[in-house]
């Protein structure tokens, strides 16, 4: 393959798994408490093209890693009792089928069997590891500091947790993530709770439009450059024959 065919090849490898990330993004602009995801792209250079004395090495363009964007979503109000919104930098801590689980997405519920837990059942975790045992026919109260009340008796503190380094988070799916590396989280300060608000998407339907049409541009002008190489190269293989 000549060198502008890989070049525009390469490109084209990065730019579909752009374009995954993007789909993903728009089709999470509803999802309470949801990180958008991007790329960071660098030039790849093998081994092989650095070994050749004859012709300068080759660089590809590729993504090196996507990277999620913690900033904060607005606080859309709901008027639900149990849901919670965070304003600044922290998680709600849940306990997971396998261990600690990390989310913003605050839609939390009462489940008859007396516990606060999330859609997908999770317990929801106070300071200290415990679990909430609430009573789901009474009211439940939820103060800026996280302390959580019900009939006017203390039932604890919610457990909000921030990290030093947020690239050790991976993603787990149904808008969680757990600790990939091997620091543990630290106690967040300077975060409300606020009640009856939800977190929404940090990232906007039509933001990923525009993102996903840049992309699609790109792509076509790539699949462009290679149908203009192959044409280069049959062209000089004709002339070649001809001689």
């Amino acid at each position: 393959m000549d060198q502008i065919s890989a070049l525009a090849a390469s490109g084209l490898r990065a730019r579909m798994q752009s374009l995954d990330l993007v789909a993903n993004n728009i089709a999470n602009s509803a999802t309470s408490g949801y990180k958008g995801d991007s790329e960071f792209y660098t030039l790849f250079t093998s081994e092989a093209a650095n070994e050749d004395a004859q012709n300068p090495p080759s660089t590809l363009p590729m993504i090196e890693r996507p990277w999620t964007d913690f900033s904060q979503g607005l606080l859309e109000p709901t008027n639900n009792q149990t849901d919670l919104g965070l304003s600044g930098k922290a998680f709600f801590v849940v306990q997971g089928p396998s261990g600690p689980l990390y989310t913003r997405n605050g839609s939390f519920q009462m489940s008859p069997g007396g516990m606060l837990v999330t859609p997908e059942g999770y317990p929801v975790l106070q300071e200290g590891g415990a679990s909430f045992q609430v009573d789901h026919t009474q009211p439940l109260e939820v103060s800026l500091d996280g302390s959580v009340k019900q009939r006017g008796q203390s039932l604890g503190q919610l457990q909000l947790v921030d990290f030093e380094d947020t690239s050790i988070l991976a993603k787990q799916g149904s808008n969680y993530f757990r600790n990939a590396g091997s620091r543990p989280p630290i106690s967040a300060s300077g975060v409300q709770v606020y009640q009856g608000k939800v977190e929404a998407s940090n990232v906007g339907a039509a933001q990923g439009a525009v993102r996903l049409v840049t992309l699609m541009r790109q792509f076509e002008m790539m699949q462009k450059a290679i149908s203009i190489s192959n044409d280069m190269g049959r062209q000089s293989i004709e002339e070649v024959a001809k001689v």
